[in-house]
């Protein structure tokens, strides 16, 4: 048995540490190694300079007064992360503002290397195939809220549950006390506590505005191809969700793709895949108003896309049709007075998942399901032939994956109904 899992976000105020762009907030959720929240800790981070993105992580200057800096917090950082399992979402990112950060104050963090920390992104390849790459995503196929995005604490938590969610499902897997052992040997820089207290931000009433293209981006697919080519992507997740589509930008992006090792035709490809599948998922409720098409040019001028092949991309894509009331994933549920009951028809080894308060406990309909050799899963993904909801209308997040791939949404009644036939 370890120590458990040492969960962090940062919030920064740009893309790169070699560019000057600094921590400005730090948020870390304790976890058991059985995947369990045991605390929390968050601070604001004064980094002495300009906050970056301030519409989109909602730290001002005035939330600064009286912060404590990086150097102030350093000592408490590294008791708080020694002998557990870093763990982040997209993990290269945290890593190397961590690793940038101490390195100013003459000391190196174990995590020069991102593959020493535990990445819930990349794990969503094997736990949530066909799932896309933001936490969002990632989240909704577990029904897990992501509340306050963009706050160090909220993505934090929000992450854990996540990391939680894969150790339930995978409990025997010896990889998790191999992550054990390799946190054991890991020694985090000695640096001396400097007794300033950790200060939470101050929180307002106000949320956070997101863009349609902002939320377009959480529902991106995979890239396929090499790790490196879904690094390089992450980070234009969170290039065009903050908004960050200045030429200094592009710069950056470009430091980022030589890192991982993309030469210039790759990242060109990459970019006008990534652009058309943006395009796609803003497209998808039908409507693509004048602001959209606004930042949609800013992202193709920071991604080298021509006039020509951005008017094509916006005005090639039909809106897309989600959310089959039957299984049958091509049919649009039909007017409700002509609309027939769906029939379930499916086989051995079919997957299913459930949402919502059904009227029988869910191990109740796990093992009716089970006696028919389907399996139930905690989680939506490409694999699930059907969710069960108790509201067909449901707009919990695996209702809203479901919909996003595809998949059919049934009814309890109509569930039991099949059940009650099969006895």
């Amino acid at each position: 048995m370890h120590n458990g899992y040492a969960v962090i976000d940062l919030e920064t105020t740009g893309l790169a540490p070699s560019y000057g762009h600094r921590i400005i907030e730090i948020g870390i959720v304790h976890v058991t190694p059985d995947g369990e929240v045991e605390q929390t800790f968050e601070t604001v981070v004064n980094p002495n300079r300009d906050l970056g993105p301030v519409h989109i992580h909602r730290l001002r200057g005035a939330d600064m007064d009286g912060a404590p800096s990086f150097a102030d917090v350093a000592g408490d950082l590294a008791d708080r992360l020694q002998g557990r399992v870093v763990v982040a979402h997209n993990a290269s990112f945290e890593a190397r503002f961590l690793h940038a950060e101490f390195e100013r104050l003459g000391h190196r963090s174990p995590l020069k290397q991102a593959s020493s920390a535990l990445c819930t992104m990349r794990l969503a390849q094997e736990f949530l195939p066909g799932s896309g790459r933001k936490l969002a995503d990632c989240c909704s196929a577990y029904d897990i809220d992501l509340v306050d995005a963009h706050e160090a604490l909220a993505d934090a938590h929000a992450t854990a549950r996540l990391l939680g969610a894969y150790i339930g499902s995978s409990r025997r897997d010896p990889r998790w006390a191999t992550w054990g052992t390799l946190a054991d040997g890991q020694r985090w820089p000695g640096v001396p506590r400097s007794g300033r207290a950790w200060t939470a931000r101050r929180r307002t009433d106000a949320t956070a505005t997101r863009t349609r293209v902002d939320v377009a981006t959480d529902r991106l697919p995979a890239v396929g191809g090499t790790a490196e080519a879904t690094l390089y992507a992450a980070v234009l997740d969170r290039a065009v969700s903050e908004d960050l589509l200045a030429a200094s930008d592009a710069d950056q992006l470009a430091g980022y793709a030589a890192e991982f090792g993309l030469d210039a035709a790759s990242r060109a490809d990459l970019h006008r895949r990534y652009f058309g599948d943006l395009v796609e998922a803003v497209w998808a409720d039908g409507v693509l108003t004048i602001q959209d098409h606004i930042q949609l040019e800013r992202v193709a001028r920071l991604f080298g896309v021509t006039d020509d092949e951005l008017e094509h991309a916006v005005h090639s894509r039909q809106p897309a049709r989600m959310g089959a009331r039957s299984f049958s994933a091509a049919t649009q549920a039909a007017p409700a007075a002509v609309e027939e009951e769906p029939a379930i028809d499916l086989g051995e080894g079919s997957i299913v998942t459930l949402t919502g308060e059904m009227r029988r406990s869910r191990p109740e309909i796990e093992a009716d399901l089970a006696r028919l050799g389907i399996r139930s899963a905690p989680n939506v993904t490409k694999k699930t032939a059907v969710l069960i909801a108790a509201d067909v209308d449901s707009l919990s997040g695996k209702a809203r994956k479901a919909r996003q791939y595809g998949i059919p949404i049934i009814e309890e009644d109509v569930l039991e109904a099949a059940l009650a036939a099969a006895r």
